[in-house]
């Protein structure tokens, strides 16, 4: 009998406008290695509704991937970027599974 290959979820944390073609990049390459690339263009970051998805998505996934620009990103209602909030978020999970930080 074949053995199944393990197939994971990546979160793909980053600003938009700045880093489409890093994000592209990331995702083709997860793809490409049989995995789940998950990230913002899924959600509306600014929805408390969508928020809720988002943290659901970082918990469901096993690995998360944060990518830094030069751009800071538009800001929650607490004065800090929408990438910074998914980060604090999966930061308090880091110890679950391997962050990856570019």
């Amino acid at each position: 009998m074949a053995m199944m290959k393990t197939k994971y979820q990546v979160f793909i944390s980053s600003t938009f406008e700045d880093l489409k073609e890093e994000r592209r990049k990331i995702t083709e390459v997860i793809l490409n290695m049989g995995h789940f690339p998950i990230g913002m263009e899924l959600f509306n970051a600014d929805d408390n509704k969508q928020w809720t998805q988002i943290k659901q998505a970082i918990d469901n996934s096993d690995f998360y991937i944060l990518v830094v620009g030069q751009r800071y990103g538009s800001l929650t209602s607490r004065g800090i970027s929408f990438t910074e909030k998914e980060y604090n978020y999966a930061k308090k999970k880091e110890n679950t599974y391997p962050s990856f930080y570019y």
